[in-house]
């Protein structure tokens, strides 16, 4: 009798990176099913109903904060890690309150990854930042909370922060500015 290897969900609209994740992730004995945005990843699950989940934040169409609670009302067992290059204090506490077990920035290799899945429970030893954010980190971080309050309406956001739709379009496709 040969022992079943675990289903994991690996959901990234960057082809490149899904293929190599998804060939490291093979390596340390998962059965990978792989999709580029929530949509295509949610008709897989449906499908396979995974044990592990990797999922990218940022994606054409739903974001994966969306992908992640329905997830969980698929398998509420389900281990999720959620990545991604746009990491935000907002996105981190919203992640885990949507179900996620772990949020990782990218670039996160597979080892931290497998690493994540096995987490239980929160780090008291992680030490506190040397230094506080700058100034265009804390604009970055008030502008997701924002954003995320107003479930990622760019216009309802916009207004909130009394700010051109156009001024923080243009924000938010800049990479987050450094601690």
């Amino acid at each position: 009798m040969t022992k079943q290897l675990p289903d994991l969900l690996l959901v990234d609209d960057d082809e490149i990176f899904r293929k190599v994740l998804a060939r490291a992730l093979q390596k340390r004995g998962y059965v990978v099913h792989s999709a580029e945005h929530a949509e295509a990843a949610l008709q897989l699950a449906k499908q396979t109903i995974p044990q592990y989940a990797v999922v990218d934040l940022k994606m054409p169409g739903q974001s994966g904060l969306f992908l992640v609670s329905q997830l969980k009302q698929l398998n509420n067992d389900m281990r999720i890690v959620m990545l991604t290059g746009y990491a935000s204090v907002a996105t981190a506490v919203e992640a885990i309150k949507l179900g996620a077990t772990h949020y990782l920035a990218k670039p996160a290799d597979a080892d931290e990854i497998v690493a994540a899945f096995g987490r239980e429970a929160g780090d008291a030893e992680t030490e506190p930042a040397p230094a506080p954010m700058s100034v265009p980190r804390v604009e970055w971080e008030h502008i997701q909370r924002v954003l995320t309050e107003h479930d990622g309406n760019i216009s309802a956001a916009a207004r909130s922060l009394n700010m051109h739709r156009r001024t923080l379009q243009r924000k938010l496709l800049k990479n987050p500015a450094k601690r």
